[in-house]
């Protein structure tokens, strides 16, 4: 790993001073090296590129050991970065909660306990924790039980006021709200599997063992909180067409389509509406399964009093480990949370206007230019988040010098690298190339939307810090032309006095996820 200290002052100088008049791209104030000049040329066809056509390019390129600005085109440029918004969040999360902070999960009571009774109500309050499994609230039910209370006779109460009652974003578009990528945020939820997808559940449609029949439709984790309604059928032979869909204001995913006999089962990821109740649910089933008994009704919402006592509690991994998943497959969920929980520590306000606040403050201090930008969430997912690539490479220069950055680094999409939380949603890009097992950096992708912002190292062995940001392209994808820019970086060296243009290989094509979207959001994952 690659990592020299950076003045973040320097850095911040160097960026901003060469910031490029729109459409143009320049060196540094100093003349270009012809090394330079090659990599300038290099870069600019690949944005003459007519996938670009009438659309915005902006890229920064900064040698991170000496603030040399080595390529700047619209760097000043404010245009949407997708998830590449991730890196504010995640960085500022490392500073301001630490690398060490873990979200807590527990179960409290109110009451007297005697003879396995307890007279009184059972709080279920959450602490935001994203990770959390059927099996983690297994285990606290357990340990109710090991506790000795066998019935309850008050209500169970899912305690979620950590965080508002928001639970989207206010620029999410509607027709997202069904995909897990925008699942609601509660401070009390469940992941159905260890990619850690708060806030949903897998749905699967199974063949039936004779055609007419209606397939099988089960969930993951099994729950009483939502409803299928299966219009789905059995066929002797053709292609599966399986489609899942969670209507609008409730919990009723309705299955349609077909799936031959024999096939192997169709799954999807959906959002549940309202994860607080969902929490609850997977909670209650637990502790039945266990020998408690709740007599009451559950009551969503309700804080947990002061001198409630605790009886079992459960904490998540640290927010280092946390990195990983979190980056690697550009896990929404994750970003909303710790948006709104920076908000809740800082302030004593779990909201994202808080937690936005705490983020702008702390990317100021690390030398990124706040009037210059304007961030609406943690993820990247509202259009109205507007940064200028300039901003994003001078918060990678700052990072540097943090004593939490190489876990950090490490926790970026690594290009080329098969393994799923290694390269993330990397892994099937610049295979082959001098960038794989190299570039570090995050991905973005929305609609006509698209980013890169990392680090590579090029030939010469400097850790050159670069973004990416390209807009308002009317072709399917524009990856493969962030990917010809990262595999330049990556072969740049200024050894030798040659003046041949620098020949950029063709990057090699990656599995396409579907328009506007990351390709770790598509599940099953097809990078």
């Amino acid at each position: 790993m690659h990592r020299r200290l950076f003045p973040r002052a320097l850095a911040v100088l160097a960026v901003v001073a060469t910031a490029a008049t729109a459409g143009a791209s320049t060196a540094t104030a100093e003349s270009p090296t012809p090394a330079q000049t090659r990599l300038n040329a290099a870069i600019d066809a690949v944005l003459a590129d007519s996938r670009l056509a009438g659309a915005q390019a902006g890229v920064v390129v900064v040698d991170t050991a000496t603030g040399r600005t080595l390529y700047d085109r619209n760097g000043d440029r404010r245009l949407i970065p997708a998830s590449n918004t991730k890196l504010l969040t995640s960085t500022a999360a490392m500073k301001l909660l630490g690398p060490g902070h873990r979200f807590t999960t527990d179960v409290a009571n109110d009451g007297v306990r005697r003879a396995g009774v307890l007279t009184g109500n059972l709080y279920l309050r959450g602490g935001g924790d994203p990770t959390m499994l059927a099996e983690n609230y297994d285990e606290l039910a357990a340990r109710v039980a090991a506790a000795g209370v066998r019935v309850v006779t008050g209500t169970l109460v899912a305690d979620d006021t950590r965080y508002d009652r928001t639970r989207l974003g206010p620029d999410w578009t509607w027709d997202d709200e069904s995909y897990y990528y925008a699942a609601q945020v509660s401070a009390l939820t469940v992941a159905p599997d260890t990619d850690y997808d708060a806030g949903t559940v897998i749905v699967h449609a199974a063949p039936a063992g004779a055609a007419g029949a209606p397939p099988v439709v089960t969930m993951t984790p099994p729950n009483g909180w939502l409803r299928i309604d299966n219009r789905a059928e059995t066929v002797a032979t053709g292609e599966t067409s399986i489609s899942f869909e969670r209507e609008h204001g409730g919990n009723t995913i309705v299955v349609t389509g077909q799936i031959a006999v024999g096939e192997d089962p169709a799954s999807d990821w959906m959002t549940v509406w309202e994860p607080t109740g969902y929490a609850a649910d997977i909670f209650r089933s637990a502790l039945l399964r266990h020998g408690v008994r709740v007599l009451g009704r559950t009551v969503l919402g309700e804080a947990t009093p002061r001198d409630a006592t605790t009886i079992a509690r459960h904490d998540s991994m640290p927010l280092a480990e946390l990195m990983v998943p979190f980056l690697k497959l550009s896990n929404n969920g994750h970003a909303e949370v710790l948006t709104k929980e920076l908000g809740r520590v800082l302030s004593g306000s779990g909201t994202w206007s808080a937690g936005l606040a705490a983020i702008g403050t702390y990317a100021g201090n690390s030398g990124v230019d706040t009037g210059t930008l304007r961030q609406r969430d943690g993820s990247g997912l509202s259009r109205r988040n507007m940064i200028p690539p300039s901003q994003f490479v001078a918060l990678l220069a700052a990072v540097r010098t943090e004593p939490w950055f190489d876990s950090w680094y490490a926790a970026l999409p690594v290009a080329g690298n098969a393994d799923r939380f290694v390269g993330g949603t990397l892994r099937s890009r610049m295979r082959g190339t001098a960038a794989a097992n190299n570039v570090h950096a995050k991905t973005g992708s929305l609609t006509g939307a698209s980013s890169l912002s990392g680090y590579v190292t090029d030939a010469d062995g400097r850790l050159l810090a670069f973004s990416i940001v390209l807009n308002n392209y009317l072709t399917s994808s524009v990856k493969g032309l962030e990917d010809q820019i990262a595999i330049a970086l990556a072969a740049y060296t200024e050894e030798g006095t040659t003046t041949a243009r620098l020949t950029v290989p063709t990057a090699p094509e990656a599995p396409r996820a579907p328009e506007g979207r990351e390709c770790s959001w598509v599940k099953p994952i097809v990078c």
